[in-house]
């Protein structure tokens, strides 16, 4: 059975995985779009630091993360200058570092959708006066609905799945910052190895099913653009 703290984790978990994906797409969209289009000659630079989190290690991340939030931090002297302080160990401190760990996760799968928009059809909706706002929103953006999927699943997921840098910046505050890969930890450590299974499988199962959605949307979809084509 689960615990009073195992559901508290979940639900701590849930809360940050929904808003920090919600934050991801709403940043990646126009990130990615840009990264797509633009010929800019430095593009590489922002690319490799978007990418950064795929093999820099979590708890290097953690470790310059609780550094620039922390109460000593320059950051977190401007924030208290405004009524605020610093926002380690804090929910808000984890939306922050899930919002950067994640973020390649989400921009590359929508970069990749973006690049695959055809330039003649937004040059067709040109011709019919419509602007750049609305090629974005009604010709980008459902041609490349596959990538908003594949990113918001991958963003969603690999949330949930955090482990080193949510440890650094948050610690492991029940109903705070106390989320289910930290749970999973104190249960191995503990020796409740019952308690750690029935929490891991879950997520193995729900990271499987997730990922399963996924390939089948993205086979729909491309199958159902080589028919328009």
């Amino acid at each position: 059975m689960l615990s009073e703290t195992d559901i508290s984790a979940i639900s701590v978990t849930i809360k940050l995985a929904l808003l920090s994906t919600a934050i991801l797409i709403a940043i990646g969209t126009p990130l990615a779009w840009w990264l797509s289009q633009t010929k800019f000659k430095f593009k590489v630079v922002f690319e490799a630091i978007i990418a950064l989190p795929l093999i820099l290690p979590p708890t290097v991340l953690g470790f310059y993360l609780l550094m620039t939030l922390g109460s000593n931090s320059p950051l977190a002297g401007v924030l208290e200058y405004f009524g605020g302080g610093s926002i380690a160990f804090t929910f808000s401190g984890l939306v922050v570092g899930s919002v950067i760990y994640s973020l390649p996760f989400v921009v590359q799968p929508l970069q990749n959708s973006f690049s695959t928009v055809r330039s003649e059809s937004l040059e067709v909706a040109a011709t019919l006066g419509a602007s750049n706002i609305d090629r974005f929103f009604t010709v980008a953006v459902p041609l490349a609905r596959s990538g908003f999927i594949t990113a918001a699943v991958l963003g969603f997921a690999h949330t949930v799945g955090e482990f080193g840098v949510v440890l650094m910046i948050g610690g492991n505050i029940p109903g705070e910052t106390g989320v289910l890969s930290i749970a999973i930890y104190d249960h191995v450590e503990a020796m409740e190895y019952s308690q750690a299974h029935l929490l891991a499988g879950g997520l193995l199962v729900a990271s499987f099913v997730m990922l399963i959605f996924v390939y089948l949307f993205n086979r729909h979809f491309s199958l159902m653009r080589s028919r328009d084509w």
